[in-house]
């Protein structure tokens, strides 16, 4: 259906990628992967509207290929009047009318030919998206993601992770033969997250996703994507296979390359030695040595251990205070309430200390951002605030921190840096060059800009930092990076998330919110509710083990224990075949 072949691309600033190739093929389901700014969103563009780009290589689609489409950035438009059936079934009724206008003409025209036409061309596009079928696949599908109650609600009343899933039913629905979705469960809730996983796994054509949803990618996918460093490898198979082949090969690379580092470094010194010599003593041999010690070494470089999906960008994300103080009460909301069109929380009274780390849940649209705004903002008769507090917000609308017409240099100098080369040297642990700082941060991929948001915040110095879904757009490296950063930090943390991960890694309880209230609940309850209404509960207890194993291989690569390293891939291996 899609083949690309030896495709290269470059932005002005950057390059994307170098003679890349992959297929698409009927009934795949590809999971498209990669760290944030790697150019996935760009390669969706260039196969859905070619002609737009000028590249290198060869990117073929089958002429007769349909292409349904589910933006990252997609927003629910509040002023919406049409119903969720009808919001599904735009291109159904606009065929439907159609065919009955054309069916009222012909009774009067006296030239049926064109109508003939017409008439023939609507009911094959009727045909095509299953039009006879159309409504009561519209039931199914709103079933199988648990909406059906919500078929004849407007658009505008629906939550943001409910409008993700009926944009999703609503492209599968028109039958596209390629259906690409751009990170579709970024803010979904549990719930929501299992309907996406569900809709995904009943979609019987090609379905290209970029998704950095651990859950999503151990579940939903026979086929991987990955790309990095420029470069694509291309896996038929399951996610967590993928990984392990890749934690492999990291294994045997890393013992070659310090081998030939060995090597090298070795070589060096007898070339450092031999030019001492010939400096002293006149004799050809020496210089005669030391050119084939030269060529020896170009050799030994050009060969050296090249492994483009094993030296994978992972940021330095540190979250430091400056400012720790003791325990003691951070934040203190008492009879706490909130209404828009309706209430959402009312009379909510609850405490946070300052060393606490709190995941805050609930449903989509119950409240969670605008009661994480209001604790920051600090002005509500009804939140108090320790005084030594000093807090730093990270927004799920990254134009509520950074300033979107801003270069990245010119953000941090905003921020309070004094010199160019104290940004340079800081940037640089979250994987920007100076080259990289002179972009503008609007044409930063999502995950890009809420890697900027953390080394603001990290920046800030802040004791007690307010986290509205941190790891949405996040690369895989780069939520693992935020976990290790979260665990080490010494102040208070409020996040919102539907990263199971994240809150079972990271914090100390949860805050539900449940019935327009919100009620403090233990890890152990909370794991208890996940098992019971949303994930099944040997898995979880699955991926817990082989994270551990996981991290004691990096630990064993770090310290060159490539024996060690060896026999837990073996232990790794075992686990994954449980899953």
């Amino acid at each position: 259906m899609i083949k690309v072949n030896n495709l290269s691309y470059s932005f002005p600033q950057k390059d994307l990628y170098n003679k890349i190739s992959f297929t698409l093929e009927e009934g795949q389901h590809c999971a498209f992967i990669g760290t944030s700014g790697s150019g996935k969103s760009t390669l969706v563009d260039m196969i859905m509207d070619t002609e737009r780009y000028m590249f290198d290589g060869d990117l073929d689609i089958d002429p007769s290929c349909r292409i349904g489409y589910v933006s990252q950035f997609s927003q629910l438009d509040k002023t919406e009047d049409t119903t969720v059936f009808e919001y599904i079934g735009e291109e159904f009724i606009r065929l439907q009318n159609e065919i009955a206008f054309i069916c009222t003409e012909m009774e009067t025209s006296r030239d049926m030919d064109p109508l003939l036409e017409k008439y023939q061309e609507a009911l094959d596009a009727f045909d095509a998206i299953g039009g006879d079928d159309f409504e009561s696949n519209i039931d199914k599908k709103l079933n199988l993601a648990n909406l059906i109650k919500q078929k004849d609600l407007k658009i505008s009343e629906l939550s943001g992770g409910e409008f993700k899933l009926v944009q999703v039913i609503k492209e599968m629905l028109n039958s596209p033969d390629l259906m690409i979705m751009d990170e579709p469960d970024v803010f979904l809730d549990f719930e929501n997250l299992n309907s996406l996983k569900k809709l995904i796994n009943s979609h019987k054509k090609i379905i290209l996703v970029i998704t950095h949803n651990r859950y999503l990618l151990n579940h939903c996918f026979d086929k991987i994507i990955h790309l990095e460093n420029m470069e694509l490898q291309e896996f038929d198979g399951r996610y967590v296979d993928y990984n392990l082949s890749l934690l492999q090969t990291k294994i045997e690379l890393q013992e070659l390359a310090l081998a030939d580092n060995e090597e090298i470094e070795r070589n060096e010194k007898l070339i450092i030695k031999l030019r001492d010599w010939a400096t002293e003593i006149d004799d050809s041999s020496i210089g005669s040595s030391l050119k084939a010690r030269m060529k020896i070494q170009e050799r030994l470089e050009a060969r050296r251990i090249k492994a483009p999906f094993v030296d994978i960008k992972q940021p330095e994300i540190r979250l430091v205070t400056n400012n720790e103080i003791e325990e003691t009460v951070a934040v203190k909301v008492n009879d706490y309430s909130v209404a828009f069109d309706e209430i959402l929380l009312e009379n909510v009274t609850f405490e946070i200390k300052s060393t606490d780390k709190v995941a805050l849940i609930g449903p989509n649209g119950t409240g969670k951002t605008t009661i994480l705004r209001e604790i920051f903002k600090n002005n509500n008769e009804y939140i108090d605030i320790n005084d030594d507090v000093e807090m730093a917000y990270l927004s799920q609308d990254q134009g509520e921190i950074l300033t979107e017409s801003n270069t990245i240099v010119k953000e941090f100098f905003d921020a309070g840096f004094k010199t160019l080369t104290e940004i340079i040297t800081y940037l640089s642990e979250y994987g920007y060059d100076e080259e990289g700082i002179e972009q503008k941060i609007e044409s930063l991929s999502g995950g890009e800009k809420n890697i900027l948001q953390l080394a603001k915040i990290s920046a800030s110095k802040a004791n007690m930092l307010l986290l509205d879904e941190p790891t949405s757009h996040l690369d895989t490296y780069s939520q693992l990076a935020l976990e290790e950063a979260i665990e080490k930090y010494k102040g208070g943390i409020l996040m919102i998330s539907h990263d199971y991960y994240s809150i079972i890694n990271c914090m100390d309880y949860v805050l539900i919110i449940e019935d327009k209230t919100i009620r403090k609940m233990s890890m152990r309850k909370f794991r208890k509710m996940i098992y019971a209404n949303h994930f099944n509960k040997d898995y979880l207890l699955i991926e817990q083990k082989k994270k551990i194993v996981e991290t004691k291989i990096a630990l064993a690569l770090k310290n060159t224990d490539f024996e060690g390293a060896r026999v837990l891939s073996e232990e790794l291996e075992e686990i994954i075949k449980s899953i």
